[in-house]
This record gives structure tokens, sequence and C-alpha cells, in this order.
């Protein structure tokens, strides 16, 4: 029988939900590359965007040199408002993403809460 002070190993709790860089925002003959529109895994309509306004967006890549004992990089972005009404949300980075993010994926984070 084992011990009450020694718990299963469980599954470590995952704290974001996956997206993808579809664009940046703009118009017909025009390109804002300060916004990007980021499509978010299950948010299918406006009324779900709602809980993910504010929320942080990691785009995480991989570089040649190697900094901070590390080869990946991340830029930070939030999730500003909806764009449309098919669950894309517009999101600004603290840097522009590069053109190569998109179709790339990104972690919408689960914090701040708004609850």
């Amino acid at each position: 029988r084992p011990s009450p002070h020694t718990m299963t190993k469980s599954q470590p709790v995952r704290l974001y939900v996956n997206g993808r860089v579809t664009a940046f925002k703009g118009g017909q003959r025009t390109q804002d590359s300060h916004t990007s529109l980021v499509k978010i895994e299950g948010v299918n309509d406006k009324a779900a965007v709602e809980f993910y306004l504010g929320k942080r967006i990691a785009y995480i890549y991989k570089a040649k040199n190697v900094k901070n004992n590390s080869r990946y990089r991340v830029v930070w972005g939030k999730v500003c408002r909806a764009h449309g009404s098919n669950g894309v949300v517009r999101a600004t980075f603290r840097t522009n993403l590069p053109a190569t993010a998109l179709g790339a994926p990104v972690r919408v984070m689960l914090y701040p809460s708004r609850v």
C-alpha cells in the first residue's frame, strides 16, 4: 500500500492553448505588420473570443546561435480584440513578427485571468 505522503505521478498541467499566425492585419492594398491575426484552436465564434482578450501569446522560434544557454527565443504579445466573427483574434507583439512567422504555431497562455 502506498504511503499517503507520496503522490502518484500525474501529467503536468498545460497552461496554454495552441494557435497559428494566419496573417498581418491590413486592407486590400496595405499591410499593418504591427498587428497579427491569430487563429486559436477550438475558438470558432466571436463569443468564444471574449475569454481570450488580454491573454499573453508566445511566438517561440529556434535561432542559430546560443543565448542564455538556449537556441530558442520568444516574442511575447497580447490578444487585443476579435477579428471578424469566426474566432480569429488580433494580437500585438513587443516586436513585430517576422514574415517567417506566417503559418507558424504560437502558444496562447491562459493567463492573466480576468475571471
